[in-house]
């Protein structure tokens, strides 16, 4: 279970053999973790607290699986890619919404860190040029750098400007009160889109 102060996805990411899983809504959740038990190999759920009574959302009562790998693109756009996933995706959709139309977001809830749906963002960033990659983990380290770097081997002439990283700074959580100035928010992630279109 993670908890509001825990943002492991590098650590285990880093892992050959392991896969890890972050659901961002509940009909997610149950296929994600449908997808996990029957998966041969190991699988960490991640499965975030700040989401908890946060979404509501019907789900079918019958068997489904999403399936382990495949990332999910939340909503089509020309101008940027913005990649989140876990409870993240949710403070992006409140941000594009804040957008009123004033840029075309392609929203990518990546779902799996590993193993990540690298075609789906690449494909993503050819289409727009742009890319913004937003996460409750530190800057240092973080997954982000991960996709960036499969951005600039797979799609860097295809850039019109630098990805930013909208990430927690690098310092300890602080928890209770002060935990939401430093997990990103929707200012944050609208400050990190005027950036890129306004390179």
């Amino acid at each position: 279970m993670e908890l509001h102060c825990e943002s492991g996805e590098s650590m285990f990411s880093h892992i050959p053999g392991l896969k890890m899983v972050v659901p961002s809504n509940p009909y997610d959740t149950k296929g994600l973790l449908a997808a996990a038990i029957r998966d041969p190999d190991p699988v960490i759920f991640y499965e975030p607290m700040r989401i908890y009574r946060a979404i509501k959302q019907d789900i079918p009562d019958e068997e489904y699986t999403v399936p382990i790998g495949k990332a999910n693109v939340v909503q089509q756009g020309d101008d940027v890619t913005l990649i989140a996933w876990g409870a993240m995706v949710k403070t992006c959709t409140e941000a594009i919404e804040k957008l009123n139309s004033k840029h075309s977001v392609e929203l990518i809830d990546l779902r799996t860190i590993n193993p990540y749906d690298a075609e789906t963002i690449i494909s993503s960033v050819k289409k727009t040029g742009r890319c913004v990659i937003a996460h409750e983990a530190i800057k240092t380290c973080g997954f982000a750098a991960e996709i960036m770097a499969c951005i600039n081997e797979k799609a860097l002439l295809s850039l019109e400007a630098p990805v930013v990283r909208v990430t927690s700074p690098d310092a300890p959580m602080p928890l209770a009160k002060l935990e939401n100035y430093h997990i990103p928010d929707v200012s944050r992630i609208l400050k990190g889109i005027d950036k890129v279109m306004s390179f």
